[in-house]
């Protein structure tokens, strides 16, 4: 699964004393109405968020977890968590300069037609 919308916020990386790291990040959807969606990014996978800035149009590859948790008073409850392991930029002018050189009419004079 997919989700893409602008990073609306990026917080710190969380390391814990047992060596597991996770960073999250709220992305807004871009439709008639927005969600911001919080997604976690656990171990090695932190990394992958390095680059990305507030305001970035992105594409991030996702799965949905899901967990059984019992309460001190024996009440079972379920939690669900999004958790990235891909990102894509969209439109980011980078890509897009070093993709797609621009072309003038002059590039084409010599075209048979």
């Amino acid at each position: 699964m997919e989700i893409i919308g602008r990073v609306k916020k990026l917080f710190e990386t969380q390391k814990f004393d047992s060596g597991f790291r996770k960073r999250e990040i709220v992305l807004t959807t871009e439709e008639p109405y927005p969600q911001n969606i919080l997604i976690e990014f656990i171990q090695d996978k932190v990394d992958l968020l390095e680059n990305i800035r507030s305001k970035d149009k992105i594409k991030i590859f996702i799965n949905i977890r899901g967990r059984e948790w019992t309460n001190p008073e024996g009440i079972i409850k379920y939690f669900n968590s999004i958790q990235g392991w891909k990102i894509e930029e969209i439109g980011s002018s980078k890509k897009t300069s070093a993709i797609s050189p621009s072309l003038s009419s002059d590039d084409f004079d010599d075209l048979p037609f």
